[in-house]
């Protein structure tokens, strides 16, 4: 047995004269090369001393030059040595650094030669280096696809974990984590063999947290045994979902660990968009008053596990949130949350733009073109139909939405403003008026029943006293050309297009404008199916006077993946914008609707993202394109997603 240190690395050389360990594998000519372990080494690192025991291989003291960092790389690792029952070897020591005339830099590769297609190390002899990072990963390492995107990259660190119950080699790149499990040599073409070992890798932008993973006992006070790395991940799932899942890298090596771990925590701090400091507005009334259950049991553990300081709000009454961010100190955090159904939502969204325009010391009360909002919003959804966050991640999963909000997945999506007789009334997403408006004004008459039951009873009711509304409604199309799209994008002043507005009247049983999908459980599809979150554009869908059988065909088509438009009496335009002019603000309700009255003298309900709005003139509804900044993916299609058939 010979041990050597040669070219920053120590290798322990097996002669011929360890025959008696060995048995048939030292039959081989050419030396086995194996690697200091760290399980079974320790290191004192200020003396430079490295001291080791492994069993049938006696002790192995080699001197290092003081002050030196050792270093050891996995070279060969053979059946034969769990046969005579040698300590599993891991990797344990860095590479020391390069003094003048000392070999390679620190961080290239050994030489590499391949005899009868094995990959050996060699102690001595003039042989070609490999380019550092091309050597530093192998290619028998990688899958082809992989292997020139994974060369391309520099390597951060290199060792040896146990994950699972392998043994493997873990390489840490700029932009992955890869590692694949270490196999005895078997000959080329094994099938069995390449599946064995296959590698797998996680891409760096989906670890969201790294934890020293340890166990504790009741005898140990301060600090339990370590036992490696834990990496927490955020993976996707089926139809838009996402989960946080971990990664455990085993390894007792405290340096060796400390090492990683730092390494870690600077990837993780150098992402720019995560929050650190998050701003909690909380709404403990919404849909079953599961708000604060929901928060507490689901999202705030997952924020603490992420680092995340977080400073929360109960939103005492209706406004409480507009009122609050008017005066709020905002500069410390880096986004606000909203945990409620899609009034709260709306009502936060709302705030955040007044604040912006404050800040820019704009007219809140005449705003043509409105600043964006300086702090992102996260939406949990935690209300009864959770539109805003279903049209945002594609499905109502307060899971999916904190951990969106954890990786700082931002979505800019366009807004709505509201306003009549030039005054703003305020920013929302969508609006319905006619069936729509009615339905939600009979529901906030009934807030003693449970939301289910609240809705339905409403739809019930406003099918039961249908009524058409008499209005006058002009568009200006949406114009698709680039340049016309780039000057809206950036806040540009329309220019004269008076000619381009287009005017329709007529009998109306419900208009809806949209800037957003408007998913939910009863129109997985969605509302406006066409449209998108920052396309520039509205959707202006108008359902005609018809009868009542009729209408409600076309809204069971909602729950359905058929075509809800495909009715003679449903017009459907893509706009702009669009005004809505009531002409007549009498006669509309009959006198004698004492309690089923649903709105207040002369004015007109509208649903407003969940909001009733009453108003008793014309109503100018104006996109503008991407205004605020959400916490969200990018949602996949979801035409061909299997839905559930549901009938009002």
């Amino acid at each position: 047995m010979i041990c050597k240190f040669e070219e920053g690395w120590f290798n322990l050389r097996v002669t011929k004269s360890a025959k008696p360990y060995f048995a048939g594998e030292a039959r081989r000519r050419e030396p086995l090369i194996l690697p200091l372990a760290a399980g079974s080494f320790c290191s004192e690192w200020r003396s430079g001393r490295l001291a080791g025991q492994s069993a049938g291989l006696g002790q192995a003291r080699p001197r290092l030059p003081p002050g030196s960092l050792p270093c050891a790389r996995l070279l060969w690792q053979r059946r034969t040595r769990l046969e005579l029952g040698l300590p599993r070897l891991h990797l344990l020591l860095q590479r020391p650094p390069r003094t003048p005339g000392s070999g390679p830099a620190c961080g290239s590769a050994m030489p590499w030669r391949r005899r009868r297609n094995r990959v050996s190390a060699l102690e001595g002899g003039r042989e070609e280096e490999a380019p550092p990072e091309a050597a530093a990963v192998p290619s028998a390492l990688l899958t082809s696809p992989q292997q020139t995107e994974a060369a391309a990259e520099r390597i951060l660190l290199r060792g040896i974990f146990e994950i699972g119950r392998d043994s493997c080699d873990v390489v840490l790149s700029e932009r992955a984590l890869r590692w694949r499990p270490i196999q005895p040599e078997r000959p080329a073409g094994d099938s069995q063999y390449d599946l064995l070992c296959k590698e797998e890798f996680i891409e760096l932008k989906d670890i969201f947290s790294v934890k020293l993973k340890r166990r504790w006992s009741v005898k140990q006070q301060r600090s339990g045994t370590l036992l490696g790395i834990t990496l927490f991940i955020c993976l996707k799932k089926e139809q838009n979902k996402l989960k946080n899942s971990t990664l455990d890298l085993i390894n007792l090596s405290e340096d060796h660990c400390d090492i990683w771990f730092r390494q870690f925590k600077k990837i993780l701090a150098g992402f720019p968009n995560r929050p650190k400091s998050l701003k909690i507005l909380l709404n403990p009334q919404s849909h079953k008053k599961e708000a604060t259950q929901v928060y507490y049991q689901k999202v705030e553990p997952l924020l603490k596990l992420a680092g995340i300081k977080t400073d929360v709000t109960v939103m005492e009454y209706e406004g409480h949130a507009l009122s609050l961010l008017k005066e709020c100190e905002l500069q410390g955090f880096d986004g606000v949350v909203c945990v409620g159904g899609d009034g709260s939502a709306s009502e936060v969204a709302h705030a955040l733009l007044l604040r912006a325009q404050k800040n820019a010391g704009m007219e809140t009360d005449r705003i043509l073109i409105p600043v964006r909002a300086q702090l992102p919003l996260g939406l949990i959804p935690a209300g009864s139909t959770n539109v805003l966050a279903h049209s945002l991640h594609g499905v109502p999963h307060v899971i999916t939405a904190t951990l969106h909000i954890i990786m700082g997945h931002v979505e800019l999506v366009d807004v709505c403003t509201f306003s009549t007789a030039g005054k703003l009334l305020r920013f929302g997403f969508s609006a319905m008026f006619g069936f729509g408006g009615r339905t939600l004004a009979l529901a906030e008459k009934y807030r003693w029943m449970s939301p289910n039951q609240r809705r339905d009873f409403a739809v019930v009711k406003a099918l039961a006293k249908l009524k058409a509304e008499d209005c006058e409604i002009s568009f200006l199309p949406f114009n698709s050309s680039d340049d016309v799209q780039e000057r809206r994008a950036q806040g540009s002043p329309k220019s004269d297009c008076n000619d381009q507005w287009q005017m329709i009247q007529g009998q109306f049983l419900n208009v809806s404008i949209m800037a957003i999908p408007c998913l939910c459980s009863v129109a997985p599809r969605g509302l406006a199916p066409n449209t998108r979150l920052n396309n520039g554009s509205m959707a202006l869908i108008i359902a005609r006077n018809t009868s009542r059988p009729e209408f409600i065909k076309h809204l069971k088509r909602y729950a359905s993946v058929k075509n809800q438009f495909n009715f003679p009496f449903v017009e459907t335009y893509t706009v702009e914008e669009v005004k809505v002019h009531p002409r007549n603000n009498t006669g509309v309700y009959d006198p004698e609707e004492e309690e089923d009255e649903t709105a207040s003298e002369n004015c007109f309900p509208w649903n407003v993202d969940g909001d009733l709005m009453e108003v008793a003139s014309e109503v100018h509804i104006r996109l503008h394109p991407r205004l605020i900044s959400l916490y969200g993916g990018s949602m996949e299609e979801i035409n061909d997603s299997k839905v559930t058939r549901e009938t009002i």
